[in-house]
């Protein structure tokens, strides 16, 4: 391919990391809002440096260390990118932890605050609490004052999220749930919710889990929908009048376009909050650019704990 070239108001960069997120698996299999013209490289979250300088771009000078979520070509040597999009990448952080950071973490910001309206003294239940934009809600719920139950799919997991800061963990079964189990699993988030229940629902895994943690919600609840890698569940309708509750759809890509200034200052408030060291994304794994549809398979496999990236170039 070609080099890029930095078009009026673009700069080009030169990527040295990029992380792997759930749509990176879905665009691949043609199950994603969009299908990008191929060929094309999969990949969202970018770190590198500011090779070129668009017309003008006043913001960014060849060398800037950058960060910056793009919607698809981060698994590339380099790309051009609206200035706009890019912020800088502080001082002694790498560029896998860079890349590791925006789309998870302003995806749960804008789930949380937005959406979910949480304050602090809330009971926030995560579903798929160890992965990515999992441990991302249990972070800011944290640094927002709530309190917060993770729930995971395993004891490795479990102790991730614990020590992510989460007040409680529980460990569930594997679906597809029949009735009983079903019903167990309800009896189990009803206990964490306690006597009010939850009243924020973070649910990033869908399938056979998501009518069990409905039942927890408390009066007036907000239950956020943000992925569905177990399948997408059909929630029974009577559980949301019974609760006064609300079911919340999370885009954070629609938000950002059509929202930038709202979007740009949830990312400087994570900034400023990742600096105060009340957040820290957790890169678990590292791959070479040439293993970077390993990289992709494994999350695909939902057995990936924290933020698997792909290191382009040294």
């Amino acid at each position: 391919m070609p080099d890029p070239v930095a078009g009026a108001g673009e700069v080009v960069v030169a990527i040295k990391a990029c992380s792997i997120n759930y749509p990176d698996v879905l665009v691949i299999e043609d199950r994603y809002q969009f299908q990008p013209p191929r060929p094309f490289a999969p990949g969202g979250d970018i770190a590198g440096i500011v090779a070129e300088v668009g017309a003008g771009v006043t913001q960014w000078r060849v060398g800037d260390r950058v960060m910056g979520t793009v919607l698809m070509g981060g698994l590339a040597e380099r790309r051009a990118v609206s200035a706009n999009a890019l912020y800088p990448l502080p001082d002694g952080r790498g560029f896998e932890e860079g890349a590791a950071l925006l789309l998870t973490y302003a995806t749960s910001i804008h789930a949380l605050v937005d959406r979910g309206r949480v304050k602090a003294g809330d009971r926030v239940l995560v579903l798929g609490a160890a992965g990515g934009v999992g441990l991302a809600a249990v972070e800011l719920a944290k640094a927002f004052g709530a309190q917060v139950v993770g729930a995971v799919s395993s004891e490795d997991k479990a102790q991730a999220v614990r020590n992510a800061g989460a007040d409680e963990v529980i460990v569930y079964p594997h679906a597809p749930f029949g009735k009983p189990a079903s019903k167990a699993l309800a009896e189990r988030f009803k206990q964490a919710g306690g006597a009010h229940g939850f009243q924020v629902i973070y649910d990033a895994v869908g399938g056979d889990y998501a009518e069990p943690a409905l039942r927890a919600i408390g009066w007036e609840g907000r239950y956020l929908v943000v992925g569905f890698p177990a399948g997408i569940p059909k929630l029974p309708l009577n559980l949301t009048l019974l609760k006064s509750c609300d079911v919340c759809g999370v885009f954070w890509g629609a938000f950002a376009g059509r929202e930038p200034a709202a979007n740009r200052a949830h990312i400087l408030h994570l900034l400023d909050l990742w600096a105060a060291g009340r957040i820290a994304p957790r890169v678990t794994e590292v791959f070479p650019l040439e293993q970077g549809g390993a990289a992709i398979a494994r999350l695909g496999q939902r057995s990936a704990i924290g933020k698997l990236v792909v290191r382009v170039a040294d």
